[in-house]
């Protein structure tokens, strides 16, 4: 029998949970602020995802409530709908033939990744084959348990290969010179105090229908669609202001963060070779899949490869935003990649994967 009331042990358990985090957001926003003053591109999102992460593996108790989450996806989705302009519609004549080639990308990269860790790595074909599926973890992870598979193994694939692209690819569109530079009037529009709360009415009832229909990424999808059909038919010109944006850029770096909060140091260790290695592998072959599109299109390069890269799609969101990409373009590829990855893949192992007779043994 406890010794402590119920009511006190919750109220303890509800203080931790704030205290971890406003800690939470006290080291993302201390990570974003840092690598902004050193000027590295996405600075805001990657830097609090590292600083978070870092917390995370030496055990702090870093987290993030849902409802903060969903705050920061619905920001997060009204920035990304109000870049939306007649110009970058316009473009979508490609879509359909980038989109094919994203389809067989996936299978490629999924098939290849899964081929390297069982034959570098020993892994079984289950749990190859769902740790180089890009995207959908929350689908990959249910799947896995229901199979058997290594459950914790693949979550560490999985968050290394979100970890690096979100790290990496402003770097590399920096380095090279490829990623466009912001319009100026997209920084200086500002909505009025008025059409914010409207935008903050239309986001939130489009993400709650979208959960409703159980639409994947309903809070951030909900939110772009709403600002991006009021921007486009010019019902409201401008957007958030540049700390809400900032805020939007720091909270999912943090969430991403937080993800290393549920893998131990040891698991992490244990598998890091194989996740680097798997990531090496998706990325090669993705790059050829890219090649082939910028060789052949008249899409930009910088585009190509966000739309392309196996990351999450609010990680990969929230680049196109910082890094003034086409989030039009980047967002119907990842939703297209997040559909073909969950409703393919449990197909894949059953037809390649281990037997469910032998997970049971």
């Amino acid at each position: 029998m406890s010794l402590i009331p119920a009511s006190m042990s919750s109220a303890v358990a509800d203080r931790a949970k704030i205290l971890g985090t406003l800690e939470t957001l006290v080291i993302g926003a201390g990570g974003g602020l840092l690598f902004l003053w050193l000027n590295l591109p996405g600075g805001l999102i990657s830097g609090a995802m590292v600083a978070v992460g870092i917390a995370a593996l030496a055990g702090r108790p870093v987290t993030m409530p849902p409802i903060l989450t969903q705050t920061v996806l619905v920001l997060l989705g009204i920035t990304l709908g109000s870049l939306v302009s007649r110009q970058l519609i316009q473009h979508m004549s490609a879509y359909p033939l980038t989109i094919g080639l994203l389809a067989l990308a996936t299978f490629c990269s999924t098939f290849g990744s899964s081929f390297y860790l069982q034959r570098m790595h020993g892994w079984d074909q289950t749990s190859a084959f769902l740790a180089g599926s890009p995207g959908a973890l929350s689908q990959i992870t249910i799947l896995a348990a229901e199979k058997g598979a290594d459950v914790a193994a693949i979550a560490v694939v999985q968050t290394m290969r979100v970890i690096i692209l979100t790290a990496a690819l402003p770097l590399l569109l920096a380095f090279t010179g490829i990623a466009p530079t912001a319009p100026a009037e997209i920084a200086s529009l500002i909505a009025s105090p008025l059409e914010l709360a409207v935008l903050a009415a239309a986001a939130i009832a489009v993400a709650l229908l979208l959960r409703l229909a159980k639409f994947p990424a309903s809070w951030m999808f909900g939110a772009m669609i709403a600002s991006a059909v009021l921007h486009g038919t010019d019902l409201i010109e401008g957007g958030l202001p540049p700390w809400m944006r900032s805020v939007a850029l720091v909270g999912i770096g943090a969430v991403i963060g937080t993800r290393f909060s549920r893998i131990s140091k040891s698991t992490l260790v244990s598998h890091i070779n194989a996740g680097l290695g798997s990531f090496a592998v998706a990325i090669a072959i993705s790059a050829i899949f890219v090649t082939v599109i910028v060789l052949s299109t008249h899409v930009r390069f910088a585009d190509v490869v966000v739309a392309f890269a196996p990351g999450a799609m609010d990680a990969m969101l929230a680049l196109a935003l910082t890094l003034h990409i086409d989030p039009i373009f980047v967002g119907a590829h990842h939703l297209s990649r997040f559909v073909f990855v969950s409703i393919t893949t449990p197909g894949i192992v059953h037809l390649f994967g281990r037997p469910q007779e032998d997970v049971d043994d």
